[in-house]
């Protein structure tokens, strides 16, 4: 079972695709928190 969903290239575009969507996120709350703080200066 396991085996097979390690093959299948749907697993990794959805896996791809999820790591981006929580890439980004990350990314835009850490410019958010740091333009932010540039602000409280």
């Amino acid at each position: 079972m396991l085996l097979s969903m390690i093959s299948d290239p749907v697993v990794w575009g959805s896996l791809l695709g999820i790591s981006i969507i929580i890439g980004m996120g990350v990314f835009y709350t850490y410019l958010f928190m740091h333009n932010s703080a540039e602000l409280d200066k």
